[in-house]
This record gives structure tokens, sequence and C-alpha cells, in this order.
């Protein structure tokens, strides 16, 4: 009697040519955390960092995935530029916060660099939507945002030693 393993079907179904689906968007559950950070970074007001980035370059990406990309990485404990782009190529998470595009690590640091103090706003502003307190007192608001701009303070505090040991290490 003949027995399919199920790695035999794997792996001659390596040769369809759509082994994944079409639209990035399917990669992801209903409820997954990429999806809610896009949603919520949507939402945000990002015209100065929309008009402060553009023009630098002819291939600018777009401040609102570097942002989703930035603030992903840093909330699920991905702190290193390098590590942030190779997870573009390597996670469906990263691939669908970046819509399949995949800044350089120069792009995601520099990024980071030029905006770290309006990043550090927005990233709040992000927490405190994600955290979804929608009755909450003056007082304790304030002591939550406090929190979390030490929350966030920190988490650059760890992206930028990431990307300092990246640099002594080298490519």
């Amino acid at each position: 009697m003949s027995v399919n393993f199920i790695q035999n079907l794997i792996q001659n179904d390596r040769k369809i040519l759509h082994f994944f689906p079409l639209s990035i968007e399917a990669w992801l559950p209903k409820g997954d955390l990429a999806r809610l950070v896009v949603g919520i970074v949507e939402q945000l007001d990002l015209r100065y960092l929309r008009k402060s980035y553009a023009g630098q370059d002819s291939t600018q990406y777009n401040p609102e995935i570097l942002t989703a990309l930035l603030f992903y990485g840093y909330v699920t404990g991905v702190f290193s530029s390098r590590k942030l782009e190779s997870s573009t190529y390597d996670s469906a998470a990263f691939r669908y916060i970046s819509a399949n595009a995949h800044p350089n690590h120069d792009t995601i640091a520099g990024f980071r660099k030029q905006f770290s103090k309006e990043l550090s706003k927005l990233f709040v502003k992000i927490l405190m939507i994600a955290s979804r307190y929608k009755d909450l007192n003056y007082g304790y608001a304030y002591e939550l945002e406090v929190q979390l701009q030490a929350e966030v303070t920190e988490m650059f505090r760890k992206a930028e030693a990431a990307d300092c040991a990246d640099i002594s290490i080298g490519p």
C-alpha cells in the first residue's frame, strides 16, 4: 500500500506558481496586530512627515509605511534597522505593513533619526489609541501618557543601540 506523506504533497506544491495568496492582505488573519497598527497609523495626521520627507530623493518610501514598520518592529522586539529590513522579506506581517516593499536599513535608520521627536509623539498616540481606554479620567489618562512616553523613549534607545551594534559588526 502506497502512503502519501504530507511532506511529499508539499514538495510537489512548491512548483505551483501561486503557492501564496495573490493579495498580501490574505496572508494575515483578520485580528492580527499588524493590521491594527496599519489601521491606526492610517488615521494619524502625518502631513508634517510627508512634507518634510518628500523631495529628498526620487525613491522615498511613504512615511505611513516607515512609521508603521518602526512601531510594529519595536513593539514586537525588533529594534535593529537591519533586522527590520530583513523582516520585510521574511515575515508576512512585516510584508503586509511595508506593502511588500523592502526599505533598506539605511532608509529605516535615517527616517527614525530624522524624525525621532515626531515619531516619539506619534508612537505615544498609537499606544493610546491601541489601549482602547475610552472612559479615562484626565488624571489617569495623563499618567498613562507619561508611562507610554517612557516606554517609547526606551524603544528608541534600544533601536539606536541595536543600529550602533550592527554598524560595529558590519554588513
